[in-house]
């Protein structure tokens, strides 16, 4: 009998969020799989689980998620986490996913939800959120001007990851196309130093570096 992987999310900052079923599964399975074995160990400290760690990151080779895939075909089970919030966002999940359930079936995957960064950006834009635009990272160097070119044409509210060492590029980069639309930053979410602030493009830039700091995700959204 094939075993099942949960896709579980985790804390996105704050580790009192995590779900109690997350942390149910965290300790019933026989192995986590971690984007970052380092980061998912001060987790499970937090809650005192221990479970044998094994890494699984966007540049391991095929044959790594495979060896996942057939540890669940071979009825073993596996939870899934990334270093933060729903696994298969803007992460390596998706692949796993697909190879398992070719692997071991269809009933194979599980999800166990939670803390996302984009629902909770999402949630407190004060935006139109009926329907919104998903764009994970744009693209560094190549495709990126035309990637930002069409999201300032979106009619919906766009909703994008940025680091902090690009924040400022992307607002210049904006405030060249819509220096007068609105949007928002969601900054270290659910953190210490948690901060939303929302404005025109224009003010947001002149205001990153300063009471905006450049550090740590950021979620922007920019409205239709």
């Amino acid at each position: 009998m094939s075993g099942t992987l949960y896709i579980v999310a985790t804390p996105i900052g704050n580790l009192s969020d995590i779900t109690l079923r997350a942390l149910d599964v965290l300790r019933s399975v026989d192995t986590i799989v971690a984007e970052d074995t380092r980061v998912t160990a001060k987790l499970l400290q937090r809650y005192s689980i221990e479970k044998p760690l094994q890494s699984l990151r966007a540049r391991s080779a095929r044959v790594y998620f495979e060896n996942v895939a057939r540890m669940v075909q071979e009825g073993r089970t596996i939870a899934y986490v990334t270093d933060a919030g729903t696994p298969g966002i803007s992460d390596p999940g998706p692949i796993l996913v697909s190879l398992v359930r070719e692997y071991a079936g269809e009933g194979a995957v599980i999800a166990i939800p939670g803390p996302s960064a984009v629902i909770a950006a999402v949630s407190v834009s004060g935006m139109p959120t009926d329907q919104f635009v998903f764009l994970g990272f744009l693209p560094h160097k190549k495709g990126r001007q035309k990637a930002l070119d069409a999201l300032v044409r979106e009619r919906r509210l766009v909703v994008l990851y940025e680091s902090p060492y690009r924040i400022k590029k992307l607002f210049h980069e904006l405030a060249e196309r819509v220096p007068d639309r609105r949007a928002v930053i969601a900054h270290e979410l659910t953190k210490l130093f948690e901060k939303t602030r929302a404005g025109t493009v224009s003010e947001l830039l002149e205001r990153i570096g300063k009471d905006i700091p450049e550090r740590g995700e950021f979620v922007v959204m920019l409205a239709p």
